[in-house]
């Protein structure tokens, strides 16, 4: 086995160097550790998805079969999108005088539910792993955008896919907060509670914020979304359109379906920019927690993620990972080492150079992917074996 690379290589270097990171991709550097600390962890090397991506391939080529589509998804998302119709018709139009404490509950237990499963749908549209046809991958996202009040589909998938391409590159990834939000919000309990509350909202700002112009599909989404929300006015009610927008707040806020979206890259580990979580809510919300697994393969649908995850089982075990989203919220909250600078940045530079300058050594097996012929931890070892 060639020597690991211990410095970054200087431009313009021949691709002789070996990832320092190889083979579990796990950084160097350390996460914060300091109350007073705004601003982000820093990288000097590429993001670790695509790297790990090939030493698994290399210890189990068998992983490619389980790239493809899965139809099932969109039946789900129509099965959800005319459940929160009928439910939007029914306190609008049948349960009139219903207390508006009774219809918030039922916003968030049902609404806010199926929100953030529309959520999810949107997200495996996004990547293309409905159909084989991006046009109807297209279309199941505005499907299951269509009871959501404010059009989403079509701008989540383009910045989702840059943030994929982009992770944690200052200025291009569309998913790190911005410096505004680290100094409003900070290591405050009380502010960190509003901010997840309100996490929808900081992601409409955010890619505002980018100014980008809107493209075809992002104004196709805007008016087929005008459009829906006028015919549910005149078709059912004021009362029903308020129902369906108060689920969405719910069901990206301060809700267990939403908590994956601070459980993904916020650091709770040193050397560790990405995280998995394997508790019960994966069952109704599609796999959704399996996200260093969905960022090592995006071609990989949800009904195939967790055989990724058996199959490489040495590559996944040894990294951290969360068990409940409703911990992973309160800890985000209560704890004075997090916030919304708790995210890993690198440079543009970096980040393409990591990827030029670097290969991934060859291995021979599947421990070997592993230990790269280093001596690891017992605790390690004995996940290998």
């Amino acid at each position: 086995m060639p020597p690991h690379a211990t410095d970054t290589p200087p431009a313009g270097a021949p691709v002789t160097q070996y990832d320092p990171r190889h083979p579990l991709y796990l950084g160097t550097w350390k996460r914060s550790t300091k109350e007073e600390t705004q601003h982000f962890v820093h990288d000097d090397l590429d993001e670790p998805h695509r790297k790990r991506q090939k030493a698994i391939l290399a210890a189990h080529p068998e992983v490619r079969k389980l790239y493809g589509n899965e139809p099932l998804t969109a039946v789900i998302g129509a099965a959800a999108a005319l459940t929160q119709l009928f439910a939007a018709y029914a306190i609008g139009c049948v349960w009139k005088d219903l207390h508006w404490g009774v219809v918030l509950a039922i916003a968030y237990l049902l609404g806010g539910t199926i929100s953030a499963l529309f959520g999810v749908i949107i997200h495996e549209a996004g990547h293309n792993l409905v159909f084989k046809n991006p046009f109807y991958n297209r279309l199941t996202g505005l499907m299951v955008n269509m009871p959501m009040v404010v059009p989403i589909s079509q701008s989540f998938r383009r910045y989702h896919l840059e943030h994929h391409q982009f992770q944690g590159v200052e200025g291009m990834d569309p998913d790190l907060p911005m410096d505004s939000e680290i100094k409003l919000i900070h290591n405050s309990p009380l502010l960190k509670t509003l901010w997840v509350f309100c996490y929808s909202f900081m992601y409409v700002v955010r890619g505002m914020a980018m100014k980008k112009k809107p493209q075809r599909w992002e104004v196709i989404n805007l008016v087929m979304i005008i459009v829906v929300d006028i015919l549910i006015i005149k078709y059912m009610s004021l009362r029903s359109l308020a129902y369906l927008g108060v689920s969405v707040f719910f069901g990206y806020g301060m809700h267990p379906g939403a908590a994956h979206f601070i459980q993904e890259h916020y650091i709770f580990r040193d050397g560790q920019e990405t995280y998995s979580y394997y508790g019960s809510g994966n069952i109704f919300y599609l796999n959704i927690g399996l996200h260093n697994e969905h960022h090592d393969f995006p071609q990989i649908p949800w009904t195939r993620i967790w055989q990724l995850r058996r199959i490489a089982t040495e590559f996944y075990d040894p990294l951290y990972a969360h068990t409940s989203w409703i911990w992973v919220t309160f800890n985000f909250i209560t704890s004075p080492m997090l916030g919304p600078q708790s995210r890993l940045t690198r440079m543009y530079k970096a980040h393409t150079s990591g990827r030029r300058d670097y290969k991934v050594p060859p291995v021979t097996s599947a421990e070997q992917a592993v230990t790269g012929g280093q001596k690891v931890s017992p605790g390690v070892k004995s996940r290998i074996r």
